[in-house]
């Protein structure tokens, strides 16, 4: 188990931008396809963390949505999808979400 691995599922723009940053892992999927791929990933602990675009959540069940959003191990990270207009989460929201601790405000 390598945790220190970062993988990536997105639509082809979004993916292709990732794998010309130099990440490794990139794959290409959309729809229930992509929940399929975040289950396996997260189900194969090799990575530590796997940036999702945000327009999958539609097709997960609210239990793979809890599972993603509460796993640490793997960290799931869901980022905006373009020309979605949804809000990123800052890192404040992330950990309190992930970790349950309200950073806002620490110095």
């Amino acid at each position: 188990m390598d945790s220190d691995r970062i993988a990536v599922i997105a639509e082809r723009y979004v993916a292709l931008g990732f794998k010309l940053a130099g990440v490794p892992d990139v794959f290409i999927s959309d729809g229930i396809e992509a929940v399929k791929m975040l289950g396996k990933l997260m189900e194969g602990k090799e990575y530590g963390i796997i940036v999702v675009e945000d327009r999958i959540r539609t097709h997960m069940s609210g239990q793979m949505l809890l599972a993603a959003e509460t796993s640490v191990n793997p960290l799931v990270i869901f980022i905006p999808s373009p020309g979605s207009g949804s809000p990123s989460e800052s890192v404040e929201e992330m950990a309190k979400r992930v970790l349950g601790v309200d950073i806002r405000g620490v110095r």
